[in-house]
């Protein structure tokens, strides 16, 4: 029996406001760390304080996730930008021709 395989194609990936989602999720984890740090000690108690840990960590992934989409963000501008150089350059040189 052959295996299906769809014969449509992908669509196109969604593209969003990426660094502005980011920095809010990285701000949301610093906020609920500094909201549990004055119950450093219920949370030791009952055996809890991985969250508190886990909120730092979560902060500080997002702070790579920053560096990282800006960089992207940065490279696809620039893709584009050269991309719409050089289809400037072929125009102009169809223009002038022979």
């Amino acid at each position: 029996m052959a295996k299906w395989t769809p014969t449509h194609e992908a669509p196109e990936p969604l593209e969003g406001p990426v660094v502005a989602t980011i920095t809010g999720g990285t701000v949301i984890w610093f906020v609920l760390f500094l909201v549990q740090l004055p119950f450093y000690g219920w949370f030791d108690d009952h055996g809890h304080l991985w969250w508190v840990w886990t909120c730092l960590a979560g902060g500080g992934l997002g702070l790579i996730g920053i560096w990282y989409v800006r960089g992207r963000d940065a490279a696809l501008k620039r893709h584009a930008a050269q991309q719409a150089a050089e289809a400037a350059d072929a125009t102009g040189a169809r223009a002038e021709g022979p």
